[in-house]
Protein backbone atom coordinates (compact mmCIF):
# COMPACT_ATOMS: atom_id res chain seq x y z
CA UNK A 1 0.00 0.00 0.00
CA UNK A 2 1.39 3.22 -0.71
CA UNK A 3 2.00 6.09 1.46
CA UNK A 4 -0.70 8.38 0.41
CA UNK A 5 -3.38 6.21 0.63
CA UNK A 6 -1.58 5.19 4.38
CA UNK A 7 -2.32 8.68 4.98
CA UNK A 8 -5.66 8.93 3.31
CA UNK A 9 -6.95 6.20 5.70
CA UNK A 10 -5.14 7.09 8.75
CA UNK A 11 -6.78 11.06 8.20
CA UNK A 12 -10.06 9.45 8.01
CA UNK A 13 -9.83 7.71 10.97
CA UNK A 14 -8.65 10.94 12.70
CA UNK A 15 -11.75 12.71 10.99
CA UNK A 16 -14.10 10.57 11.96
CA UNK A 17 -13.03 10.42 15.44
CA UNK A 18 -13.41 14.17 15.22
CA UNK A 19 -16.46 13.86 13.98
CA UNK A 20 -18.13 11.15 16.05
CA UNK A 21 -16.94 13.53 19.17
CA UNK A 22 -18.26 16.64 17.53
CA UNK A 23 -15.07 18.35 18.21
CA UNK A 24 -13.31 19.40 15.04
CA UNK A 25 -10.28 21.03 16.36
CA UNK A 26 -6.60 21.36 16.94
CA UNK A 27 -6.75 19.48 20.31
CA UNK A 28 -8.88 16.90 18.97
CA UNK A 29 -6.54 16.84 16.47
CA UNK A 30 -3.25 16.52 18.77
CA UNK A 31 -5.28 14.14 21.13
CA UNK A 32 -6.02 11.42 18.11
CA UNK A 33 -2.23 11.71 16.82
CA UNK A 34 -0.82 11.16 20.46
CA UNK A 35 -2.19 7.78 20.54
CA UNK A 36 -2.17 7.45 16.30
CA UNK A 37 0.78 9.13 15.42
CA UNK A 38 1.34 8.87 11.81
CA UNK A 39 4.86 7.57 10.49
CA UNK A 40 7.45 9.88 8.79
CA UNK A 41 6.44 9.21 5.62
CA UNK A 42 2.92 9.34 5.99
CA UNK A 43 2.55 12.53 7.94
CA UNK A 44 3.01 15.37 5.46
CA UNK A 45 0.33 14.11 3.40
CA UNK A 46 -1.63 13.00 6.41
CA UNK A 47 -1.13 16.73 8.15
CA UNK A 48 -2.21 17.98 4.41
CA UNK A 49 -5.59 16.22 4.02
CA UNK A 50 -6.93 16.69 8.06
CA UNK A 51 -5.74 20.17 8.68
CA UNK A 52 -7.07 21.11 4.69
CA UNK A 53 -10.31 19.47 5.58
CA UNK A 54 -10.74 21.20 9.03
CA UNK A 55 -9.81 24.55 7.53
CA UNK A 56 -11.80 24.14 4.65
CA UNK A 57 -14.96 22.14 6.13
CA UNK A 58 -17.37 24.50 5.30
CA UNK A 59 -16.80 24.78 1.47
CA UNK A 60 -16.42 21.32 1.42
CA UNK A 61 -20.04 20.21 2.76
CA UNK A 62 -21.65 22.96 0.70
CA UNK A 63 -20.08 20.61 -2.19
CA UNK A 64 -21.20 17.92 -1.11
CA UNK A 65 -24.55 18.74 -0.23
CA UNK A 66 -25.28 20.42 -3.28
CA UNK A 67 -24.18 17.14 -5.29
CA UNK A 68 -26.34 15.41 -2.99
CA UNK A 69 -30.13 14.90 -3.99
CA UNK A 70 -32.32 13.90 -1.57
CA UNK A 71 -29.40 13.18 0.99
CA UNK A 72 -28.29 15.39 4.20
CA UNK A 73 -24.85 15.40 5.06
CA UNK A 74 -26.04 14.33 8.59
CA UNK A 75 -27.86 11.64 7.11
CA UNK A 76 -24.64 9.91 5.57
CA UNK A 77 -22.74 7.32 7.11
CA UNK A 78 -19.84 8.97 9.62
CA UNK A 79 -17.40 7.02 7.13
CA UNK A 80 -18.88 8.07 3.82
CA UNK A 81 -19.13 11.63 4.73
CA UNK A 82 -15.78 11.71 6.06
CA UNK A 83 -14.33 9.65 2.61
CA UNK A 84 -15.94 12.39 0.81
CA UNK A 85 -14.45 15.24 2.78
CA UNK A 86 -11.15 14.42 2.25
CA UNK A 87 -11.89 13.43 -1.56
CA UNK A 88 -13.44 17.03 -2.00
CA UNK A 89 -10.71 18.50 -0.89
CA UNK A 90 -8.35 17.08 -2.77
CA UNK A 91 -10.36 17.54 -5.89
CA UNK A 92 -10.79 21.47 -4.71
CA UNK A 93 -7.44 22.21 -3.11
CA UNK A 94 -4.80 19.86 -4.47
CA UNK A 95 -4.07 20.59 -8.34
CA UNK A 96 -1.34 17.72 -8.40
CA UNK A 97 -3.58 14.98 -7.85
CA UNK A 98 -5.89 13.72 -10.62
CA UNK A 99 -9.68 13.82 -9.95
CA UNK A 100 -9.92 10.69 -11.17
CA UNK A 101 -7.08 9.18 -8.66
CA UNK A 102 -8.95 11.37 -6.02
CA UNK A 103 -12.57 9.73 -6.67
CA UNK A 104 -11.21 6.35 -7.06
CA UNK A 105 -8.96 5.85 -4.27
CA UNK A 106 -12.33 7.82 -2.31
CA UNK A 107 -14.43 4.55 -3.86
CA UNK A 108 -11.70 2.05 -2.93
CA UNK A 109 -11.64 3.51 0.79
CA UNK A 110 -15.95 3.62 0.30
CA UNK A 111 -15.62 -0.24 -0.26
CA UNK A 112 -13.32 -1.09 2.19
CA UNK A 113 -14.59 0.77 5.14
CA UNK A 114 -18.02 1.66 3.86
CA UNK A 115 -21.24 -0.84 3.99
CA UNK A 116 -22.10 -2.42 0.25
CA UNK A 117 -23.15 0.50 -1.41
CA UNK A 118 -20.58 3.01 -0.26
CA UNK A 119 -18.90 2.59 -3.44
CA UNK A 120 -21.48 3.91 -5.67
CA UNK A 121 -22.70 6.01 -3.52
CA UNK A 122 -19.98 8.21 -3.03
CA UNK A 123 -18.45 7.82 -6.81
CA UNK A 124 -21.98 9.33 -7.36
CA UNK A 125 -21.29 12.63 -5.69
CA UNK A 126 -18.04 13.51 -6.07
CA UNK A 127 -18.32 13.05 -10.15
CA UNK A 128 -20.88 15.59 -9.41
CA UNK A 129 -18.28 17.70 -7.29
CA UNK A 130 -15.67 17.44 -9.93
CA UNK A 131 -18.41 18.47 -12.90
CA UNK A 132 -19.43 21.30 -10.92
CA UNK A 133 -15.35 22.30 -9.88
CA UNK A 134 -14.36 21.44 -14.02
CA UNK A 135 -17.37 24.04 -15.05
CA UNK A 136 -16.25 26.73 -12.43
CA UNK A 137 -12.80 25.95 -14.08
CA UNK A 138 -14.02 26.75 -17.39
CA UNK A 139 -16.04 29.94 -16.58
CA UNK A 140 -12.57 31.18 -15.36
CA UNK A 141 -10.50 30.40 -18.77
CA UNK A 142 -13.64 31.64 -20.76
CA UNK A 143 -15.05 34.86 -19.65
Amino acid sequence: MGNRRRSRELALQALFYMDIRHSVSEDTLALFRAHFPPSDEIEPFFTKLTTGVMEENQEIDQAIKRCSSNWRLRRMTCVDRNIMRIAVYELLHCDDIPPKVSINEAVDMGKKFGSDESGAFINGILDGVRLEAEGKEKEKKDP
